[in-house]
């Protein structure tokens, strides 16, 4: 584990997407060995969005990172997405992909398998069209604000992998879930994915921290933030990864209270 907590200027300074991307969002390895955890979070996601009363008109992605497999299945439910991190080449990196620009990471073969679970993987590229159409913005955030973001409350905030990493402790977390909260409607909805019971992650020589959590203290942040809780499940990481110490994922959606 990590010898302290690893702050946002950490991130700033030395979080390179490209590795990060290359490490942990390939559908398969170098070995060929699939990637369990990411293939179980895009069921879960899929699953998520798939609930009743999931779409609207807006959603927001709080601290997207360089990644847009969280999206996939989102973006079939809301017509604009604002997608939002506090780290600069973060942001750049997934900017590449929207616009095609030469280099842009290969989402092919995730889009391809969410295609897949939906029913259709020959719509893979549609599907990248529509998405790249529909984040209207990439912006700046920081989850440590009571504004994370100045925008008015929508149908929706997708939170994935971050608030655990952004969060010195639990009380920094559980106001982090209540400012993600307030950019939610009355009625709309929270949804997230949240590793359980890690303390850290590692990749290219860096070991960044994780604020150790079990699924009731996410549970208690949210429904203390006014959300009720609609769905919520754990998926176990397969053992033994020397890349991270997580023992599971934790779906969760919430309603926010009318």
């Amino acid at each position: 584990a990590p010898a302290s907590f690893t702050g946002a200027d950490v991130y700033q300074r030395s979080f390179d997407p490209r590795a990060y991307l290359e490490e942990f969002y390939n559908l398969s390895d170098s070995s060929g060995q699939p990637n369990t955890f990411l293939k179980l979070n895009l069921m879960s996601l899929h699953r998520m969005f798939s609930l009743d009363g999931l779409r609207g008109d807006t959603l927001i992605d709080i601290g997207c990172g360089p990644t847009i497999y969280q999206l996939l299945s989102a973006c079939e439910n809301f017509e604009q997405i604002i997608a939002s991190d506090y780290t600069d080449q973060n942001r750049r990196e997934l900017e590449k992909w929207l616009r095609k620009e030469p280099g842009a990471f290969d989402w092919k073969p995730v889009v391809q398998y969410v295609c897949e679970l939906e029913g259709n993987r020959e719509v893979w590229a549609e599907k990248e069209e529509r998405l790249r159409k529909k984040v209207k913005q990439v912006l700046k955030c920081d989850v440590t604000k009571a504004s994370p973001l100045d925008w008015l409350p929508v149908d929706c905030v997708v939170s994935t992998l971050c608030l655990e990493a952004a969060c010195k402790d639990l009380a920094t977390f559980r106001s982090a879930v209540r400012s993600i909260g307030t950019l939610v409607k009355p009625g709309g909805h929270l949804v997230m994915l949240t590793v359980l019971q890690e303390t850290y992650y590692a990749f290219n020589n860096q070991v960044f921290s994780c604020l150790h959590l079990d699924k009731n203290m996410v549970e208690e942040a949210v429904e203390a933030a006014g959300f009720d809780v609609r769905f919520s499940e754990v998926q176990l990481c397969p053992p033994g990864d020397p890349r991270a110490d997580c023992e599971g994922v934790l779906s969760l959606v919430a309603r926010k209270h009318l």
